[in-house]
């Protein structure tokens, strides 16, 4: 565990806040803007994971973003009001909630007693995102969430055959040495540069969960 004095978790902790602060904001087009690309994924993920069609999920994630925005100033970085995370994730699941009680009315809307009621009960039968099984989703979409964002940071400051021969390695089990042969590199070398940026993906998602926290 990092303790507060540690110069790299002040850093992080200090990115969070300020970008949160940011926000406030509106006029902030590249604050707005880093914060999309940060949770956007993470938001249409989950709402499709929950059942949503695409359309649906769609505008789940503008909604959520736009109650971020009218009330993002009510939010404070203080650990007794909860991680911004966890907030995040209750704007989520309730707009999903909301989108399947939508879907509920317009069926029962169009035919309550007809062709329709079967679908109907389907709807009704879609798991709760709010329950057990929406905390365990979320907990699944946020580690890929920041595996994804670590990657993403990682290809960014690696020589490009470097992180291929990674991702080759780590992500799609190549063995190392069809991955030596293909990319032209001694074994040596593929076992040298897996180990290393193995390394340094496990400590670009330490950060990124202290930062995005």
């Amino acid at each position: 565990m990092i303790m507060p004095s540690d110069p790299t978790a002040a850093s992080t902790a200090a990115t969070r806040a300020s970008l949160l602060f940011r926000l406030r904001d509106w006029q902030d087009a590249a604050s707005w803007g880093e914060f999309y690309r940060l949770y956007e994924k993470l938001v249409f993920n989950l709402a499709l994971r929950a059942g949503l069609a695409r359309h649906e999920a769609e505008e789940v994630t503008q909604d959520v973003f736009k109650r971020v925005a009218e009330t993002i100033h009510e939010f404070e970085s203080d650990p007794a009001r909860g991680s911004f995370r966890g907030w995040l994730m209750n704007l989520t699941r309730w707009r999903i909630t909301d989108k399947f009680r939508e879907r509920q009315r317009h069926a029962a809307h169009r035919a309550p007693g007809g062709a329709d009621s079967d679908r109907t009960a389907t709807i009704e039968r879609v798991p709760d995102p709010a329950g057990q099984a929406g905390d365990e989703i979320w907990d699944d979409e946020w580690r890929r969430h920041v595996l994804d964002a670590a990657l993403a940071r990682l290809a960014q400051r690696v020589p490009a055959r470097h992180f291929q021969a990674f991702e080759l390695c780590h992500r799609q089990g190549w063995p190392v040495l069809r991955v030596a042969r293909e990319l032209d590199l001694a074994v040596a070398t593929v076992y040298v540069i897996t180990h290393r940026l193995t390394k340094q993906l496990k400590a670009e998602v330490a950060r990124l969960e202290q930062q995005l926290g």
